[in-house]
């Protein structure tokens, strides 16, 4: 993990957090929503429309939501419950996993199912072992600990020691033994180190360190408190939300988009394995539900797997990543309910909207269906219905619960560590979903001042959608308790404000993917180290290692058109040199050309070329879009062996 300087001062920025709640504490007036800069143009004006002095939310509503919030939550839970009476309560097609089942299907999700059989080498298991931090492996260790006992109970021979397959790990990678240990002590001097002036008066802010193991952060916070300068109690956060500012590092912002598939299946095992680390240290209780089999009604629309959905779509449409019925259900909303007063709490007419899902099971995909015809508040009624009636919650059984045990959590920092690994954990097709949504609501926030709707009216409905399911238990519909609103509408609210944040993978994961692919690719080197010396005698000098430490550097990009390369042009890197001057280099250089045209015009007269990215490809990365601030220099010497290839964005539509 990278231990430099920004590195150390962006810690010392996020150890501050007792002197900015203090900070909070004196001055209680609401903050704004930071654009962060890797936001879209579209994000950024939104975002400057929701908070701008004239929208700007009253105290009290941005605070802590007032009673028609709480009440209309109610409202919401009694309307949902009205259409399915055993909602929220244990069912025969819900249950827990039996014992031992839950820890086996932990470690398969994973990657690490090969602990528990006889499958694969040691060398196998070491390499994903080798990636992971101390408190990470402990995680993985308490899992398998968890497993033999119930083996034990179940009379059946137990899995080997876990022991000897974390000393396999260090012996066969000894470069990893100590970096934990190293990381640990040079986070604690950080920490001890006093605050200065400057930072005790720092605006009410916090900081969202991704360098850094969420879990690792975890536990220096748990020692922090015991520093005699930092024995104040914590408190509950009040409910306002400040401004989150994730420092960016030299090799830019990674978001979920960017990466492979490969290479995504791998972040989701590490964030697996971090989040339950982090969640065992905040002692929050993550239940994983499994639904049985049910009976899904003949339906094209409603009460349909997403993943089904959208694979009938996808033959109609492809490259569809949201169903389309909710793209046009979105669209009408966009265009005819944000500025409607009382979007989404208002009712539709329960007749109306039952006709409407009929009439739309039957014409949506012929085209014949009006969409005209349908009101603001009947179209909002249709979405939640939409998101409830799903056979599986958007949120998935196997971590709804834990989505909703955010709610839990003191810190604001904390919580937005365990969101952004749930999220990072979702499907493909629910995390698209989600993403769409709460782009939508967040344009309806954004209304405030035409709609009445701020952001604690929006969550307060939400929420019971997306946190109530009948395939899982919860305990929402327990009592009527104002605090529990608070809490489920707290996690909706985080949602809709941070979801910039939350759709971003955080550095130490990337790293953590780079690490393992680095293993992954020189893996049978550990079977016999007299193997690696005898490629050295073979080939001694075939391979010249990089100069790492150049100032300046000619690189070979080359041009992808379609699937295909089609030229390369060489370029001069420095020190300062990022993503988007190579790309603006590009563009004067390949656009300038006759034969490839001179983009298109725009109607201000200004050119405009086709949407293209820089792609790392190889190495130790499966496929990488590059940030547009990602400083090249840096890259090449992260991954010296990875190619740069430009293209068209792969949401674009033609090739360069």
């Amino acid at each position: 993990m990278p231990w430099g300087k920004s590195g150390s001062a962006a810690l010392l920025l996020l150890l501050s957090g007792k002197a900015i709640r203090r900070a909070k504490a004196r001055d209680p007036s609401p903050t704004e929503m930071s654009v962060e800069p890797w936001a879209s143009s579209r994000d950024q004006a939104a975002a400057k429309q929701a908070h701008s002095p004239l929208d700007a939310p009253s105290e009290d509503q941005e605070t802590f939501p007032d009673k028609a919030c709480v009440d209309s939550f109610w409202h919401e839970v009694q309307t949902i419950q009205q259409g399915d009476p055993d909602l929220g309560c244990s069912r025969r097609d819900s249950r827990h996993s039996e014992e031992g089942e839950q820890e086996e299907q932990w470690l398969a999700d994973a990657g690490l199912s090969t602990l528990i059989s006889d499958d694969g080498e040691d060398v196998d298991k070491a390499v994903l072992l080798s990636t992971l931090t101390k408190t990470q492996a402990l995680a993985v260790q308490r899992r398998l600990d968890s497993y033999t006992v119930s083996r034990r109970k179940k009379n059946k021979p137990p899995p080997r020691d876990v022991r000897d397959i974390f000393s396999s790990a260090q012996t066969l990678l000894p470069e990893s033994q100590h970096n934990e240990d190293l990381a640990q002590h040079s986070m604690a001097s950080v920490a001890k180190t006093p605050l200065s002036e400057h930072q005790r008066g720092a605006p009410k802010e916090e900081f969202l360190i991704t360098d850094i193991a969420y879990c690792e952060q975890a536990v220096i916070f748990i020692k922090q408190a015991k520093f005699p300068q930092n024995n104040t109690q914590h408190r509950k956060e009040d409910g306002s939300l400040p401004r989150v500012v994730c420092p960016k590092c030299r090799l830019g912002v990674t978001r979920i988009q960017d990466l492979s598939h490969t290479d995504m299946k791998k972040v989701r095992q590490l964030a697996l394995i971090d989040m339950t680390a982090l969640c065992d240290l905040l002692e929050v209780e993550v239940k994983r539900h499994k639904t049985g089999r049910r009976k899904i009604p003949e339906s094209t629309l409603f009460s349909v797997p997403l993943a089904t959905l959208l694979e009938n779509e996808q033959k109609l449409k492809p490259n569809t990543t949201i169903p389309l019925f909710l793209q046009a259900l979105l669209s009408l909303l966009e265009r005819k309910g944000v500025d409607s007063e009382g979007i989404l709490r208002v009712p539709g007419s329960q007749a109306r909207i039952k006709l409407l899902q009929q009439n739309l099971e039957a014409n949506f995909y012929s085209g014949r269906f009006n969409w005209d015809e349908v009101s603001p508040n009947d179209a909002a009624a249709l979405l939640k219905k939409f998101i409830r009636d799903l056979p599986d919650p958007l949120l998935t059984a196997e971590y709804l619960n834990t989505f909703s045990a955010v709610r839990d959590i003191t810190e604001l920092r904390q919580k937005l560590h365990v969101l952004n690994l749930l999220v990072l954990l979702l499907p493909e097709p629910n995390r698209n979903t989600l993403k769409a949504l709460l782009e939508f609501l967040s344009k309806v926030v954004s209304r405030e001042k035409r709609n009445r709707m701020n952001l604690w009216a929006v969550s307060t409905i939400m929420a019971p959608n997306l946190f109530l399911h009948k395939a899982v238990p919860s305990r929402l519909t327990d009592g009527t308790e104002k605090g529990q609103a608070e809490k489920a509408a707290d996690v909706m609210r985080l949602l809709i404000r941070y979801q910039d944040l939350l759709w971003t993978i955080p550095n130490f994961l990337v790293s953590q993917v780079r690490k393992l692919n680095e293993n992954s690719n020189r893996r049978y080197q550990f079977y016999d180290r007299r193997f690696k010396n005898l490629l050295k005698k073979i080939q001694p000098e075939s391979r010249e290692k990089p100069e790492k430490n150049k100032s300046e550097l000619l690189r070979t990009v080359k041009i992808q058109v379609g699937d295909q390369v089609k030229d390369s042009m060489e370029y001069q890197l420095s020190i300062n040199t990022r993503t988007s001057d190579l790309l603006e280099y590009f563009q004067r250089q390949f656009f300038r050309s006759p034969a490839n045209g001179k983009g298109k015009i725009r109607r201000n007269g200004s050119v405009s070329h086709p949407d293209c990215a820089l792609y790392e490809v190889g190495g130790n990365i499966g496929e990488h879009c590059l940030d547009v601030d990602t400083h090249l220099l840096d890259l090449y010497n992260s991954n010296p062996g990875g190619e740069w290839v430009i293209k068209l964005k792969s949401n674009g539509s033609r090739g360069v």
